[in-house]
């Protein structure tokens, strides 16, 4: 009994050790509050884990038993990673500091499908989403206003729901509105508002009413929010909605879909990589090429002479 005891007690003094670690490596990130916060929470699960299943002192095969528990729950590769990343962001700074081996140094995430998880609409597709929508009411036009913007500039939910009526500007004599794009601390790019993506906008906003240059954009019309800034799950909401009205109900199909809409009708409508990664806002120019491998790939299928040797024969 007594060794059990101070069993227990040396464990639970290494938890304690680890969980102080934890909290002095969240303050030493020069990053921003949610970033804290996502790491907390990633590093918590770990924690978790690590407390449920016994252990004392982690070692490496501690972070690759961690690791397998993350693959038997069939996450994502991209959510198995973010949490992995964590851990290893974690013990190279417990390194650095000369506080604690990394014990992680190595242990890979899941790999990453070469492609996009969301599929781009046709369109056909764009057009018969785009008239499915009531426009009658308020938030009708605002629905159109937003889903009409979203497939013609490609913007992220987030840089939607973050856009302010102030940030419908003037550039060079077209209007544009500036958004604050992912990972970003402020609104410093800007995309395009032609004609048609402008005129429901205006629409929208003349029958919302007189609003002031700091509101939202996009604002709630429920009762319980009423004129308040719409949610990234609201707008993912309306998008799902909408697609599904039109008999598109796929996990394939989300408002994400109209973002690499907008980016894949670009290349299409001969837009250099360069032109389209601009649009995108990508940080690497090599996801923009996986948009232009897909469309290449498809005008100059192999699989089409294949069928054309066949019909000859």
């Amino acid at each position: 009994m007594q060794a059990l005891a101070l069993h227990t007690e040396t464990r639970v003094a290494t938890h304690e050790k680890l969980n102080a670690l934890v909290d002095a490596f969240i303050r030493a990130q020069d990053v921003k509050p949610s970033s804290r916060a996502t790491y907390k929470r990633m590093l918590s699960r770990f924690m978790e884990w690590f407390s449920s299943n016994g252990s004392q002192d982690p070692t490496r095969e501690t972070i690759l038993a961690y690791k397998a528990s993350l693959e038997e729950k069939k996450l994502s590769p991209l959510t198995l990673s973010g949490y992995l990343v964590a851990v290893r962001k974690f013990f190279e700074w417990t390194e650095g500091s000369k506080l604690y081996p990394n014990i992680a140094r190595g242990v890979k995430g899941s790999k990453r499908s070469k492609g996009f998880r969301k599929d781009p609409l046709t369109i056909a597709q764009i057009r018969e989403l785009l008239g499915s929508v009531d426009r009658s009411t308020l938030e009708g036009k605002r629905d159109f206003a937003l889903l009409n913007l979203l497939v013609r500039t490609g913007l992220r939910t987030v840089e939607a729901v973050r856009a302010d009526l102030g940030d419908v500007r003037q550039e060079g004599g077209e209007a544009v509105l500036w958004v604050q794009g992912k990972g970003r601390d402020s609104k410093d790019e800007f995309v395009l508002l032609t004609p048609d993506t402008l005129k429901p906008i205006r629409e929208y906003l003349t029958e919302r009413g007189a609003v002031e240059d700091s509101s939202p954009l996009f604002a709630s019309q429920s009762d319980r929010n009423k004129d308040e800034r719409l949610s990234t799950r609201t707008l993912s909401r309306i998008a799902k909605e909408t697609l599904k009205g039109i008999g598109l109900n796929s996990g394939r199909l989300t408002a994400h879909s109209l973002r690499h809409t907008a980016i894949t009708l670009s290349l299409q409508a001969g837009a250099t990589i360069q032109e389209a990664q601009a649009l995108g806002r990508h940080a690497n120019i090599n996801t923009t090429l996986i948009y232009a491998h897909n469309i290449n790939r498809i005008a100059h299928a192999p699989e089409r002479k294949i069928e054309e040797l066949l019909r000859v024969g």
